[in-house]
């Protein structure tokens, strides 16, 4: 360590004593490359007698760069400069690479463009919106609300329009749950579910699943400690492919009944599933934010999704997102639901539900002959079980293959590996190949 950043000079540069100002001022010091990264800082102690602070206010302040991950670490091993960023990125979303030409690449489990409707029409159709280019704030277009409600899976107060599903949940996350506070969700899950929860310092509450959706028993152990929310997919889950199922969605009833808890229902897969739709909004629609997502049916350019909730939640989201964007784009929402009233529309998604299956099955299947225990499922993607993360990622790199770690869709342990379908039409049996090898040790 250079003692050129011990408590003297800290003292020298920071004006504001409070809480906030000593951490504002340190991230202003970091950014400005003032202290750089991987500087020491001094003891708490120190720093609180040379500012004349008490070691609490220090310690707030040190929390408050930590949760930011602008420095790390704590106790007799000391703090450091880990970061220059005064905001936080996403760090399991920023953590995915980029590839060359020569690597197959299946870490995005994201629609083929392909089997996505065109939206030329679409488009012409939404530039003649209802109320286009007003400023007021408005949160849904009526032919929408009317286009979703047909298929809606119960009969909610309010709907919302947003800028996609993630961007729904992100907002719904702030808007409603305050730092530290605890959030019950299902393991594994959305790797950027984690990453928003994350960024809000919430306290994550894991919840283990079998094949038929997150267990009674581990939802009541996250119950002990009165979860603000709990964040659960509840038609087909985007990682493993699994759908809860009738009955569990009733036992999950039960564990739920007699508490305050919010239940956000992320539907981001859509209509990828066959499934029906199916909603714990029957029982608490007082309670429930239920979310649906046109990203992978409809195109992720259109950037749309609804959620729904008493009016009273969504009044609370929507005055968070008077920050920021304030209403989704009246063209797309119009776009959006012209789409939906096209029979073409269902017979192109029907046609690429079917595809993705093929593309899953064929992968699952191979996978199988190989030895390797596979759920059944759905969707974009295959969740493996493998003896070693880090072993299995390397053997597959070695044959310029890419997937995801299953760590990054998981607070505890895994030994996964999550594998992208949707565009696999081809080499099911070279990635099998590889697979079993990295299965092996």
């Amino acid at each position: 360590m250079s003692d050129a950043y011990d408590s003297i000079w800290f003292a020298e540069k920071l004006s504001d004593r409070t809480i906030r100002g000593i951490a504002l001022e340190t991230s202003a010091l970091i950014r400005a490359g003032a202290l750089p990264v991987g500087a020491k800082l001094p003891p708490i102690r120190d720093l609180a007698f040379s500012l004349g602070v008490s070691p609490a206010t220090i310690s707030e302040a040190w929390s408050e760069l930590r949760r930011q991950k602008i420095i790390t670490g704590r106790g007799r091993n000391g703090t450091w400069v880990s970061g220059d960023r005064f905001i936080a990125k996403p760090e399991r979303l920023a953590s995915s690479g980029h590839y060359g030409a020569d690597v197959l690449d299946l870490t995005m489990a994201v629609p083929d463009p392909r089997l996505l409707p065109t939206l030329e029409k679409a488009l012409a159709y939404g530039a003649s919106a209802e109320n286009l280019n007003s400023y007021e704030r408005s949160r849904i277009l009526p032919e929408l609300e009317a286009e979703v409600r047909k298929t809606w899976p119960y009969d909610p107060e309010a709907m919302l329009a947003t800028n996609g599903g993630y961007n729904a949940v992100y907002t719904a996350i702030h808007a409603l749950v305050t730092p530290g506070a605890p959030v019950a969700i299902e393991e594994p899950t959305a790797m950027r579910l984690l990453d928003i929860l994350e960024h809000q310092g919430a306290r994550i509450l894991p919840v283990k699943c079998d094949e038929y959706g997150p267990l009674p028993s581990s939802l009541q152990d996250a119950m002990r400690y009165k979860p603000v929310v709990f964040l659960f997919q509840p038609r087909l889950h985007s990682v493993t492919g699994r759908t809860v199922t009738r009955q569990r969605l009733g036992e999950l009833t039960e564990v739920l009944r007699d508490s305050d808890t919010l239940i956000i229902e992320d539907d981001g897969m859509s209509d990828i599933s066959g499934v029906e739709r199916h909603s714990l909004g029957t029982q608490f629609p007082d309670r429930v934010i239920h979310i649906t997502s046109f990203s992978k049916t409809l195109g992720p350019d259109l950037r749309l999704a609804v959620l729904s909730g008493t009016a009273a939640i969504v009044e609370q989201i929507q005055s968070y997102r008077s920050f920021s964007a304030a209403w989704t784009s009246r063209v797309l929402q119009a776009a959006g639901a012209w789409l939906l009233r096209q029979p073409e529309t269902w017979e192109g998604i029907a046609s690429a539900r079917a595809i993705y299956k093929k593309r899953r099955d064929m992968l699952a299947s191979a996978l199988r002959v190989r030895g390797l225990t596979i759920e059944d499922g759905d969707g974009l993607s295959l969740w493996v079980p493998v003896v070693s993360e880090p072993f299995a990622m390397v053997t597959l790199a070695a044959r310029n293959i890419a997937v995801n770690s299953g760590s990054k869709f998981c607070i505890v342990h895994s030994n996964n590996i999550r594998v992208a379908t949707s565009m696999l039409d081809e080499r099911s049996e070279d990635v099998a190949d590889a697979i079993a090898l990295a299965h092996i040790m």
